[in-house]
Parts: structure tokens; sequence; C-alpha cells
């Protein structure tokens, strides 16, 4: 699940950006910054899905990576996904996500262009049968220390990385609330710009600066909520 979009008196994400006809149908992980191992690069979906409502209508795109099991820290495979409302994850196509890779023991990794990743602690058996792990469940165990955020019992990926780092920054160089007010304009905070941006960590479609459901309230959510100073690392070796 997703911190960004998520609503808590629903239990599911928002799909903002498929309602308003702004999510790509081509995959964005590679424009992102993010790196294949494997095929993915220039994937599309299956247009059909965008057509899709209620808890499995997709929200947006994120980025599956498989890491080896002793240290986590070798990309082996890495696939393109769709986080649909309820937290599922499908393929571009609607089905299981597939990775080009050899059965055996995996630590799973799951991304997104403006939250921070997070990997689970332990490694998955896989093979051609498809299992389920559980991210937004508490109790499963992920590498680091606060790794996720933890709202009504759902255990959730940190919004706010507005300039594709591995940390969240309120203030300070390369901080994710100037590229906010960059993207909206830099000078008028009342101003907001929509479309599909990376600076959009609610993912409503919409950058907004100041207002209800603004984005750097979300941020500033991210580190901590009080100390405008404080800086989140993603939890990834």
């Amino acid at each position: 699940l997703l911190d960004g979009p998520y609503d808590e008196q629903t239990d599911l994400l928002a799909d903002s950006l498929r309602v308003q006809g702004v999510l790509p149908v081509i995959e964005p992980n590679t424009a992102a910054g993010f790196t294949h191992v494997g095929p993915g690069a220039g994937e599309t979906l299956d247009p059909a899905l965008l057509s899709v409502a209620g808890p499995d209508a997709v929200v947006d795109w994120v980025f599956l990576e498989l890491r080896d099991a002793a240290s986590g820290t070798q990309v082996q495979a890495t696939a393109n996904g769709l986080v649909q409302r309820d937290g599922d994850v499908v393929s571009p196509q609607g089905g299981p996500v597939v990775f080009e890779a050899d059965a055996g023991n995996y630590r799973l990794v799951a991304r997104h262009r403006n939250h921070l990743g997070v990997m689970t602690d332990a490694a998955f058996t896989l093979s051609r049968d498809p299992i389920p792990v559980d991210l937004s469940d508490p109790a499963l165990a992920t590498f680091g220390t606060d790794a996720r955020r933890l709202r009504d019992g759902k255990a959730l990926l940190w919004a706010g990385n507005a300039v594709f780092d591995n940390e969240l920054r309120y203030t300070g160089a390369a901080n994710d609330r100037d590229a906010m007010l960059q993207r909206i304009g830099g000078v008028v905070p009342t101003a907001t710009i929509g479309g599909y941006w990376v600076e959009d960590v609610t993912l409503d479609g919409l950058v907004r600066y100041t207002g209800a459901g603004n984005d750097r309230d979300r941020l500033l959510m991210g580190i901590g909520g009080a100390v405008p100073t404080a800086v989140r690392v993603e939890q990834l070796p």
C-alpha cells in the first residue's frame, strides 16, 4: 500500500490518476530512473484495466525487484506492476506478477516513483506457482528500521520522495518541498498544476503546496510531522 493516496476511512487507495485519465499506458519506471534487470522497459498495460472501477481499480505503476537472499544487495530480476485500490499488485496485463528468474530464494523489494521503497527482511522461495507476499501487514518483517508507515493497522510505503532519491527532506539541499514549489511555478504557493507528476505524492492528479490535501503536508508527516529538519532515509541496503 502507498501512504500518499491511502484513505483510512475505506482502507483503500484513491484511483484519481485513473479517473482523471492521466495514468500512463506505458510504464513510467524507466523514465523515473529505475533500472530494469531483464525485460520490462517500455512495457504497456492492457487498456481494459483502465475501465475497471472499485477495489480492483488500478492506482499507479510500481517497480518490483527480486534480490539475493543473503544480503539483499544484488538485484536478480525486476518487473513492472500495477497497484490496485485494495493494495493488490498485478502485472500490466492484470494477472500475477512474473519475474524472469530461476526458481529459488529471494528477497522482494517494492518501489514507487515518489514513495520510499521497502524490502522483506527474509527470503521467500519462489517458483512457477504464485505466492502472496503482503507488505501491508505490519507483522511481515522488513529490512531496516521503520521502513513503513503504520496507519490504522496497515503498513504503507512512506510518501514524499519528490526528487527521486533515497530520502525524505523538508529543508536543506535537494529537499522535496522545494521540488513541489518549483513544479507549481516557484512563486505563488497557492498555485496548482494538474497531471502525472512525481511531485504529486498524494496521487490525486494535482500538485498542491497549500490547502486541503496538499502534497507538502504529506511530506512533513513522512519525516515525523514536527521537526522540519528531520530526514527519513529509505531502508534498502
